[in-house]
């Protein structure tokens, strides 16, 4: 090290050390043990033995609770074979045998071999104990032998197929990666440290969707079976690089300084192929003022993981409808920073659907509604957070992951209603493709369009891509090119044309054109060389009816070919959004993050 003054790490060595640290430390979070009181049994003192108990020192254990056995027994004072690493871990306590040591022990750290450790061994060790089994390719006991001999243990190992895999490739190729964007001559222990508290506290965070689907498991959450991050998590490269890069520079090893870390995260990412630019920016503007968002399915736990998600991105405020206690309760299980957070009950909050009741009466009087009947409706949630909209004592409106579309849409309808000026409300998916978002409607609302309709949801997807500082290049879809087939849908957008170039000759858009010839450039220029769309392609698709709309973005969607937002409702007053049924955590955070600008443009903020 001292010769080369380049980053150098041995990946089996401090790798082991850096991911065993960091399982430690929310080990014993988990089980309520005091790092300095714990008794530490290692067998293994090779050089990823030493390296572990090493950092795990630095991080805390105490030297003299340490109790290391190599194959020819306890390293003690009694031992006059030990090299100089290991004379510095020689205790004057004594033990028989490993199985006398690890009695009482509270964590057990094996780099060693397979099979050597018993049912009988763990029972003996303290109250919830911490057993890190790291040999390859057989731990020091079979993990389904440990889990069964005692109900409360934690435990690690060095497998992928069982939990907690202390697996080096969560570390070094961040480690490294940190350490050359500073240009760093050494990894040294500060760098380390840093690297340790970014995987702890990460295995803190919700856990992507994209992790669940690879490791097939429905949910994982900060727990006794999930300490340490899994290695195909794409945060890691977010997380602990920049952590390492910024421990270098603290501590006087870096040769380049990083100043906008934000940037740098956003460049780690699109080193991964994982930056999306339009998603980038639309974060970018919902942090840059924040709006109150109202949450039907609050006791949800993909909402409660989205919703924290954006609370620490700083782009919302969450309220949060539905039974306090069990919202709470699922709060504190998952881990979650939402402690803060407004937590209304709807069926336990009289005085306040008394007051928005008598509002809804006021608005659907004439529409064969009773006094009564409106302050039951406002004891729903959809009804009650649309209100809160509605009132200005909320900005956005969120639901439908696990409500009907129609349940949704309606309180809006009926008590925000539509935009000035504006006939209709139509339904928008984002289809996230490697060309850019692209634009699909109207996907969710108006099922057979007239040629008037047409008009209207191609104005309000203009609007609406518009708000989003995309220019809209619009395409009437059809199976017809350009008067190349007859047939009803193929009159209604000619007419709707017609209109379009008279009424709003600014907007960019043509037809009707098969899908094809909207994303083919070449095509038109050498077959329909008069279409407006010019040299670029289309954007924004606007379908002849729902059907059509509605089946192409969810083949789309479940084929895998591209992310998708939406529904993203236009046309209202105010931002009120529908999740698809079963929308992932990351799709939800998507769909918030809309909301907040929508919110932002509706309020004149931008």
């Amino acid at each position: 090290k001292k010769e080369m003054k380049i980053p150098l790490m041995h990946d089996d060595q401090h790798g082991t050390a850096i991911i065993s640290t960091a399982g430690l430390l929310n080990a014993l979070e988990l089980a309520n043990k005091k790092i300095d009181e714990i008794k530490v049994i290692v067998n293994g003192a090779g050089a990823a033995g030493i390296s572990c108990v090493k950092l795990w020192i630095s991080v805390g254990v105490r030297k003299e609770n340490i109790y290391m056995f190599d194959r020819e027994g306890q390293v003690s004072d009694y031992r006059e074979d030990l090299d100089p690493w290991k004379e510095l871990f020689k205790t004057p306590k004594k033990f028989n045998s490993l199985a006398e040591a690890m009695h009482d022990a509270d964590v057990f750290l094996g780099l060693s071999v397979g099979n050597i450790v018993t049912q009988d061994m763990i029972r003996s060790m303290a109250k919830n104990p911490i057993v890190f089994a790291l040999a390859n390719p057989n731990p020091e006991i079979a993990y389904d032998e440990a889990m069964a001999s005692r109900d409360d243990i934690i435990m690690a190992t060095g497998r992928s197929d069982h939990p907690n895999q202390v697996n080096n490739v969560l570390g070094f190729p961040f480690i490294f990666r940190g350490a050359l964007d500073v240009r760093a001559t050494a990894i040294n222990e500060a760098m380390k440290l840093a690297a340790v508290k970014a995987l702890a506290e990460l295995a803190k965070e919700p856990v992507p969707d994209v992790v669940l689907i690879a490791y097939n498991q429905p949910d994982m959450s900060f727990g006794k079976d999930y300490i340490i991050p899994k290695p195909l998590d794409p945060r890691l490269i977010t997380s602990v690089s920049p952590a390492v890069a910024k421990a270098a520079m603290e501590s006087g090893v870096a040769q380049f300084e990083i100043n906008d870390w934000d940037g740098y995260k956003t460049e780690l990412r699109k080193r991964l192929g994982l930056d999306n630019r339009f998603l980038r920016n639309l974060t970018l503007r919902a942090k840059q003022n924040p709006q109150r968002v109202v949450f039907a399915e609050s006791d949800n736990p993909k909402i409660l993981k989205a919703a924290h998600t954006a609370k620490e991105e700083g782009s919302c405020i969450p309220i949060l409808l539905g039974f306090e206690d069990y919202i709470r309760g699922q709060i504190e299980e998952l881990g979650l920073n939402l402690g803060d957070c407004t937590i209304i009950d709807p069926s336990r909050s009289p005085e306040i659907t008394n007051r928005y009741g008598q509002i809804y009466y006021e608005k659907r009087a004439r529409k064969g509604i009773t006094l009564l009947e409106a302050t039951r409706k406002m004891r729903q949630r959809t009804y009650f957070g649309t209100m809160m909209v509605e009132l200005g004592e909320a900005d956005a409106f969120i639901s439908g992951q696990n409500r009907n579309y129609p349940d949704t849409i309606r309180p809006a309808l009926e008590i925000i209603g539509k935009e000035e000026g504006t006939n209709k409300v139509a339904g928008m998916y984002i289809i996230m493709s490697k060309q850019g978002p692209l634009f699909f409607a109207d996907t969710t609302v108006n099922i057979d369009p007239t040629s008037d309709d047409l008009v209207d949801i191609v104005k309000l997807i203009h609007k609406s891509v518009n708000k989003l500082q995309i220019k809209p290049r619009i395409a009437m879809l059809s199976y017809s090119n350009f008067g190349s087939a007859k047939g009803k849908t193929v009159t209604n957008i000619q007419k709707a044309l017609k209109r379009l170039n008279t009424e709003n000759p600014e907007i960019l858009v043509d037809g009707e054109m098969q899908a094809n010839t909207a994303l083919d450039a070449e095509l038109r220029q050498e077959l329909f060389p008069f279409c407006k769309l010019g040299s670029e392609n289309a954007n924004v698709f606007i379908f002849p009816a729902l059907s059509s709309g509605n089946i192409a973005y969810k083949m789309v969607q479940s084929l895998g070919i591209s992310e998708a937002i939406g529904p993203v409702l236009v046309g209202f007053r105010k931002s009120v959004h529908v999740l698809q049924l079963g929308s992932s955590v990351r799709e939800i955070v998507n769909m918030i993050n809309l909301a907040v600008v929508d919110a932002q443009s509706k309020k004149g903020l931008f």
